[in-house]
Order: C-alpha cells, then sequence, then structure tokens
C-alpha cells in the first residue's frame, strides 16, 4: 500500500483522504499550512459570505448532507459540514495543522517524493496529491500609494472582524463575487460607501431563501426527494447554463434574463449603464446575487467607474483628479488563481521544475497528472475549474481516477517492483490539442479580462466540456495514456 501526501484540506484534500480511508487505504497524511481545515471556507469570513451554488449539490455524493437550512449554503454551513466530516471518519490524526509544504522533490531511486515543511521537516512518501485549490492566495491589486494609506485596509479574505465599519466612510475595490455578498452588510453599517468599479458584471437573481420545515425535514429523511433535487439542480445548470458558455442556444435567453434583473433592480438609468457589461454573458465569471443592486440603489452608496490611479493616505485618487476619502479600504481583487501550487517548488525526473514547464501556463492531463512527474497528481488543478455547475462535482471525479492509478501503480509494483506511474508526452500533446480546440469554441476568448486567463490571454482554469463529458474521460485511466518508470538503481 502506498503512503500518500496530500497538501491542502480544503474540499479537495478532504475528498481525497476520505475515499482513500473508505478504500482501507490508510497511510496516508494531510499537510494544512493554516490552523483550521476548511480551504477558502475557512480562510473566508466576510459579511454574507456563501455560495453561489445551491446547497444539495454543494456537497459530497458519498456524503450528502442532509441538514442544509436555506437554498443557497452560508460559509459557517459550509465549514460546518467539513468539520462535521473530519470527525466523523476520524481524520483529525492524519491532518497536520499549521504545516506548510515548501517543495516536493521525485527521487528516482526511490521512486518515491521527498517532501520538505516550513519548519525544517523532511519525509518521504511513495506519492503526492495537490488539492490546494485555484482560490486560496489573495491577489493585491499593483495601485501606487497603496502602503501609504493611513487608514484601515485589508482584503476580503482577510476580513479583519476587530475593526468596526459603523459610521465610516468605506471604499469597496472590486465588484466580482466576493464583492457583491458584501457590499449589502457593508453598506447597511457604514456611513458612507464608494463600490470602485473596473468593469461592470453580468448578474443573474439568486433565489435564496430559508428551508421551510417541512421541506428540511422531506430532504433530510427522503432519499428519492434529496436525489430528484439534487439532480434538477445539476440539470438545470448543465442544460441552461453550459450552451450559455459555449454561445449555444441559451446564451441570448441568458443576457435577457441578466438584463431584466438589472432593470426590475436599479431605478436611475446613468446608473444602470455604468453596470452594463458591453462583453458576452460568461466571458467572466456570472454573479449570483439579489442583494447586490439594491445596496448600489442607496442614497449612502456610489459606484465609481473612473480609473484609480493612486491610493493616498487619506483615500483614493481617481483619473478625472478627484480624491475620495475614505477610513477603510477594503480590497475585494480576488486571487492569483494562474499561479498554481505557488509558492511550492516541485521537482519531477531528471530534476525538472514544474514551475518551468509551466512557464507558458499552468496545464496537466485531465487537470489532474503531468509527464515527467510520476506518482504526483493534482485536484482542482489546471482547466478544471467550473463557470456553471458545482467544483465538487468535478473534484469527486479527479479522486476517483487517483484512486484508480494508485490501484495500477500497486499491481504493477506487486508484478515488478518499485515504480512511478505518470502521463506520457504524446498523450498530454494529444490533450492538449483537444483542449484547445474546446477552449476556442467558448465566450472565455471572447477577449474580456477574466481570473480564468494568464497574462498572456491562455484560458488556464476552466473546464470548456460538460461534466458529463468530463466523468466520462475521468471513469477509468486509459491504458495508453499512462506509462510505468521503474527506480533507478
Amino acid at each position: 500500500m502506498q503512503s500518500v501526501a496530500i497538501v491542502g484540506a480544503g474540499f479537495s484534500g478532504l475528498c481525497m483522504a476520505l475515499q482513500l480511508k473508505r478504500a482501507g487505504r490508510g497511510k496516508f497524511t494531510v499537510f494544512e499550512k493554516a490552523g483550521d481545515i476548511g480551504g477558502t471556507w475557512r480562510d473566508n469570513t466576510y459579511p454574507g459570505c456563501g455560495c453561489d451554488v445551491p446547497s444539495q449539490l454543494y456537497s459530497y455524493s458519498f456524503e450528502k448532507y442532509t441538514s442544509w437550512s436555506r437554498r443557497y449554503p452560508g460559509q459557517p454551513e459550509i465549514l460546518g459540514y467539513l468539520r462535521s466530516l473530519v470527525d466523523k471518519h476520524g481524520l483529525r490524526p492524519h491532518i497536520r495543522l499549521n504545516t506548510e509544504v515548501t517543495r516536493a522533490r521525485y527521487d528516482e531511486g526511490g521512486a518515491r517524493w521527498e517532501v520538505l515543511t516550513a519548519d525544517g521537516r523532511r519525509e518521504f512518501f511513495d506519492v503526492v496529491v495537490f488539492g490546494v485549490g485555484q482560490l486560496n492566495r489573495p491577489r493585491l491589486p499593483d495601485i501606487p500609494g497603496r502602503e501609504e494609506f493611513a487608514g484601515t485596509a485589508f482584503h476580503s479574505a482577510r476580513w479583519d472582524h476587530g475593526h468596526d465599519l459603523t459610521g465610516k466612510r468605506v471604499a469597496v475595490i472590486g465588484n466580482g463575487s466576493s464583492a457583491a455578498q458584501l457590499i449589502a452588510p457593508v453598506a447597511r453599517q457604514a456611513g458612507r460607501l464608494e463600490v470602485f468599479q473596473r468593469t461592470p458584471n453580468w448578474v443573474l437573481p439568486k433565489a435564496d431563501a430559508e428551508f421551510h420545515r417541512a421541506t428540511r425535514l422531506g430532504l433530510r429523511w427522503l432519499r428519492p426527494l434529496q436525489k430528484a433535487y439534487r439532480s434538477l439542480i445539476y440539470l438545470r445548470a448543465e442544460s441552461l447554463l453550459y450552451p450559455a458558455l459555449k454561445n449555444g442556444w441559451s446564451a441570448p435567453l441568458v443576457r435577457r434574463m441578466a438584463l431584466r434583473h438589472l432593470r426590475q433592480q436599479i431605478d436611475d438609468p446613468r446608473l444602470r449603464a455604468k453596470l452594463t457589461p458591453d462583453y458576452p454573458v460568461g466571458c467572466k465569471r456570472i454573479v449570483i446575487d439579489s442583494t447586490f443592486y439594491p445596496a448600489l440603489n442607496r442614497p449612502d452608496v456610489d459606484v465609481v467607474t473612473e480609473r484609480i490611479t493612486r491610493i493616498t493616505r487619506t483615500g483614493v485618487e481617481t483619473a478625472d483628479g478627484l480624491e475620495h476619502p475614505a477610513d477603510t479600504v477594503v480590497y475585494a481583487t480576488g486571487f492569483e488563481t494562474t499561479r498554481f501550487l505557488a509558492p511550492v517548488e516541485v521537482y519531477g525526473r531528471d530534476g525538472r521544475l514544474l514551475r518551468e514547464e509551466w512557464k507558458d501556463g499552468p496545464e496537466a492531463y485531465l487537470g489532474v497528472a503531468m509527464p515527467n512527474f510520476p506518482n504526483l497528481f493534482f485536484l482542482y488543478g489546471p482547466n478544471t475549474n467550473l463557470g456553471h455547475n458545482s467544483i465538487v462535482l468535478m473534484i469527486e471525479c479527479q479522486v476517483g481516477y487517483v484512486l484508480a492509478c494508485l490501484r495500477a501503480l500497486s499491481a504493477h509494483c506487486a508484478r515488478s517492483g518499485r515504480a512511478g506511474i505518470e502521463i506520457r508526452p504524446e498523450a498530454m500533446a494529444a490533450y492538449r490539442a483537444r483542449l484547445e480546440r474546446a477552449l476556442h469554441d467558448t465566450v472565455w476568448e471572447a477577449g474580456c479580462d477574466s481570473w480564468y486567463k494568464n497574462a498572456a490571454g491562455r484560458v488556464t482554469n476552466n473546464w470548456p466540456m460538460s461534466t458529463v463529458r468530463y466523468r466520462r474521460l475521468l471513469r477509468t485511466p486509459h491504458p495508453r495514456a499512462f506509462r510505468f518508470t521503474p527506480a533507478r538503481a
């Protein structure tokens, strides 16, 4: 049985740990750099933080959570769900908190990985699985004077709960999904709020509500109802939102829905004009929220579209020469999404540095593995993010695929001795060509900037085909896609 190092204790890493345990493979260690499990749902505690995927679809299929209190789960419920699974399945002894992995190097002589942590410890594992996600390193904008600000400033993913916003002049820089959620509760507390918008987003209504007691009981105890409701949510997203991302039949329909939502919630035609995008629906991540627009209608809230030129000691200066006074600056500016695995240094066969292999943009076969990096796997890796459905579905496919690879590796080693399993370069090349063709047909290549792309404009984050297709591709590892590399003497 292989020993496995899992890096990250969010949805991906915990899914891997749970499935290893369910499969009777108990030789694994989860390394988590923070002081608690949960990943992005541990880090993001800003007011209003929640999920834009309906609750019944935002849990593992093998561990469905049946006690959601509302249609769209909030951050505390999601984090509570993950913590409950850790305790239920006895994962705590496998998890090392406050332990950051800084380097992983493949030892060709032993066909194993050397894992180095920030505290100087060095350990060896047969397999390494990275489950660090794409939304874990906050990105702060490169705005001159940012360090000179005399007030309080923080990123939305590092919310300062000790700072009281009551009566304060608050500047929120950014208007994506996190900003859309936090703006309404901040507006209710602040004395004045200015939202600095670089590009408007397409926004769809979020039909959120608490579940009625009868509904909660039904979803908890009636398995056919659970399954039917989960399937309905999945099929709706797959049949309506996915075609829109492919410039398909539903794109005009989704656009009309978004424009109707804007007209219904924003009365001022000048403000509506500021909030109307000029790019195709889905080119950037669609915001799903029903509190965002009403908050912008408030008399004590302004939307500023002038370009920010610098941060001063007392506020935000824009290109029209105006200074917008602020006591607090909230950076809702997203994450460093295209720097997968950073800052960990990963060395494969022949001393290949993964960062160099990815210099033109991160990539991986089915988002899971790379040539010349045996026994190394990624969860929520390159080109596996979704713009229309639950990422938990993708993670489960990847974990199942990794387990199948481990079974194949075990069988090979039993016959032929220690070895590594890796993707063949020709399989990677064929997959890359197919992926690029599929991406070419999506709205993500329509020309708008988004966190789906790297600096060169290459889409490195999103999966361009249906989740049905992804499931099919990851059902069983293709024997001609992999090769076994024996340990070197």
